[in-house]
């Protein structure tokens, strides 16, 4: 009988039964490799013949204890991870190059290693001289951590039950190597097959494995997209070169709440957290002009105040530019068509810029209404009050749609010092506040209340 084989991108991670010189679904060339078996398994199609362990089976209401938690002191790390890391979980932290990655998880460690955990530092890309020098350059060099510089995953996991460390950190999980699978670093199947030991590794001996991962020209982790289902947490570090702030995004969390944040700033001495990042992120901004707008954002659970700037301008070619930064392009596009069709605001044979101030991004749909605002200020030149917040979801008829934990962006906005804020209409009784609240029924009424434009 044939043996099935099967291939994989190792960009996207998209399988399929043949090879091509061409991925079909992320388009890059040259990645399409052959999966490799884990392991030799019974040459029967049926596991029903093979008796195995009967396993132990609980119902719903057995009392457990919660996993046991431990406080890196770092509270920004310590918030998105829910808490403070659990024992015996996998995390996997994923990131541009020279973002930052390392640098966060080695200040870390030594932060984890000063409250009383024993911490094993394990590079498969540097060496440990070089990270020996950057922890110099950022003062650990008294952190009692544990260092080693090895790709192979045999040796590690060797060393690892040996030490018995309570958190071992693998940098990155790219470079590992597992000697049973007959393939090159970095492939789908080893990155796979190294996930999966690492992850299997954690459970059953109580450490917490953390694992660096490389991420793709889209953003997205690179590898099979199955090493995310395996693993506790996913943990991305976001970010822009140009500027200062770092964002650490928690996408899945198996003890905590997805979508939290943490803010840091990058220093000449490594990452330092960020305390209020709403007063941070509009501490640059000046007298109003046309086109900024301040949008009262959740990130998580956390309230936070960013700056939105658009500019409109006469475009010299045929197809006018669209370009965002921060925000979804698709979502723009949305939202230019309610305002021409729904408002009258016609954007064609003009160019439009959209930017979130200070290399943050924004998910969520209730920056619409700040979004609209923005594009309308900068089309029809006219400046918002620049004690003003505002936030609300546009439907496709126009219409503004209410937004959750109002009353958190409400107070965060009051705390900065701002007097009005503009929202949706909400059918939630409010406790009084500070801040002049205008509610708004659809885009039309916003456009011709606040600009006077029909």
């Amino acid at each position: 009988m044939a043996k099935d084989i099967s291939y994989s991108c190792t960009d996207c991670g998209a399988v399929t039964s043949k090879w091509s010189g061409r991925c079909e679904s992320c388009g890059a060339w040259n990645t399409i490799e052959e999966d490799q078996p884990l392991s030799s398994g019974p040459k029967s199609k049926s596991l029903g013949k093979h008796r195995g362990k009967p396993i132990e089976l609980t119902d719903l209401a057995t009392e457990q204890k919660d996993p046991p938690r431990t406080l890196a002191g770092v509270s920004e790390l310590d918030r998105v991870l829910g808490g403070g890391l659990v024992k015996a979980s996998a995390l996997l932290v994923g990131g541009d190059p020279g973002i930052g990655k390392s640098t966060l998880l080695l200040q870390a460690a030594a932060r984890f290693a000063r409250n009383g955990l024993k911490v094993v530092y394990i590079s498969g890309e540097e060496s440990s001289a070089q990270v020996q020098m950057r922890a110099r350059r950022l003062g650990l060099t008294e952190s009692p951590v544990q260092l080693a510089a090895a790709t192979n995953l045999r040796n590690i996991l060797t060393t690892l039950e040996a030490e018995k460390p309570d958190l071992a950190i693998i940098d990155s999980i790219q470079t590992m190597w597992a000697d049973n699978v007959d393939s090159a670093p970095g492939s789908v199947s080893q990155v796979r097959a190294s996930a999966h030991e690492l992850t299997t590794f954690a459970k059953s001996q109580g450490i917490s494995v953390v694992m660096v991962g490389h991420v793709t020209k889209e953003g997205a982790l690179a590898g099979p997209r199955v090493v995310e289902h395996m693993v506790d947490t996913v943990l991305y570090f976001e970010g822009e070169r140009g500027h200062q702030f770092r964002l650490l995004r928690a996408v899945k969390n198996r003890f905590g709440p997805a979508d939290e944040i943490g803010v840091f700033e990058m220093t000449g001495k490594g990452l330092a957290e960020v305390k209020n990042p709403s007063a941070l992120f509009l501490s640059d901004r000046g007298d109003p002009a046309p086109g900024s707008v301040v949008f009262a954002g959740i990130e998580g659970n956390r309230p936070m105040l960013c700056e939105i700037q658009a500019l409109v301008a006469p475009s010299p070619h045929s197809q006018p530019r669209r370009s965002v930064v921060g925000w979804d392009g698709a979502r723009l596009a949305m939202i230019l068509a309610v305002l021409e069709s729904r408002c009258g605001l016609a954007f064609a044979g003009l160019d439009v810029y959209l930017n979130v101030a200070g290399g943050l991004r924004i998910s969520e749909p209730g920056a619409d209404l700040a979004i609209a605002a923005a594009l309308v200020s900068a089309r029809e030149e006219s400046a918002l009050p620049k004690e003003a917040v505002v936030f609300g979801e546009i439907s496709l008829s126009g219409a503004l749609r209410p937004v959750a934990q109002t009353e958190n962006r409400l107070k965060e906005a009051e705390k900065l010092g701002f007097t009005s804020a503009i929202s949706s209409q909400s059918q939630k009784k409010r406790a009084a506040s500070g801040l002049e609240l205008r509610e708004m029924a659809d885009l039309a009424t916003f456009i011709k209340e606040v600009f006077g434009a029909q």
